[in-house]
């Protein structure tokens, strides 16, 4: 029998309770059923792996682009799944609660508010604004019961602002306006992360890990809850990619195609 959403939803809010697990970030449906097939517990969506399938780049999607492709992955499998919703797809709070709402209905178990702004000259939004924006999203997610888990986050760290009492600040702020899992991407020293754990607690906090990041176990011990690994998995099968067609195309030979993943192995994998 499918699992239902309220299940995933239960699920996904069981996970945040103890422990550590990692969320991988799919980006299609394929690269989900991939991974729900290797038994990971949860999945999240990543804006920039997303993007890049579309060919376009990060922060260039659409709110109907974004929503097609939450509804298909949430679809695609047994799992719950976590949108990377960005900044809401809105600067007004009241706009960004009208697609929280929408997004809501994709059959995400969880969602995502970020306060960058994309503006260079003034990266962050107000902190009153962004917590009105975090306040905002609880007010859409509570209206239907949903059930959908808030995760705040401060990009600080993403976009120079590497002040980690400030980010700290926005985090407890976030939280005390409805985030139930604060996450500040970017962070990446024991020291910083276990700052932020414990500013936080006892409500979960998410951490972004790349190729050279600690391992769940020691992630798990400072106390963090979930470890996403944002566009990571997405760059990683680019890079096989771009390889092979570099290889082709600028020295005529095809060596790099023999490190492909087994054809057979992949029908049987989505049969």
């Amino acid at each position: 029998m499918p699992i239902s959403l309220a299940d995933k939803r239960a699920t996904f809010r069981k996970l945040h309770e103890s422990g550590c697990f990692p969320i991988p970030n799919p980006f299609d449906v394929g690269s989900a059923k991939a991974l729900a097939g290797i038994g990971f517990k949860a999945l999240a969506s990543t804006s920039a792996g997303f993007a890049w399938t579309i060919g376009k780049s990060d922060n260039r999607v659409t709110i109907d682009d974004v929503c097609t492709h939450l509804s298909a992955l949430c679809a695609a499998v047994d799992l719950p799944v976590n949108a990377d919703f960005e900044g809401g797809f809105a600067h007004e709070p009241d706009k960004v609660a009208v697609n929280v709402a929408r997004g809501v209905k994709t059959g995400v178990a969880g969602l995502s508010i970020e306060d960058s702004t994309g503006d260079a000259a003034k990266p962050l939004y107000d902190r009153a604004l962004a917590i009105e924006r975090i306040k905002a999203a609880r007010k859409a997610i509570d209206a239907d019961r949903s059930g959908v888990l808030l995760t705040g986050r401060c990009e600080g760290f993403l976009v120079g602002q590497d002040d980690l009492a400030m980010v700290i600040d926005l985090l407890c702020a976030y939280a005390d306006a409805g985030a139930e899992c604060l996450y500040a991407p970017g962070i990446k020293t024991k020291e910083q992360i276990t700052a932020v754990v414990k500013a936080v607690a006892p409500k979960p906090v998410n951490l972004l890990i790349g190729a050279s990041g600690l391992s769940v176990k020691e992630a798990a011990d400072l106390g963090v809850r979930r470890i996403s690994v944002g566009g990571s998995l997405a760059r990683t099968a680019w890079a096989g990619f771009m390889r092979a067609a570099k290889e082709i195309a600028e020295q005529g030979s095809f060596t790099e195609l023999a490190k492909g993943y087994p054809g057979g192995d992949l029908n049987k994998m989505f049969r």
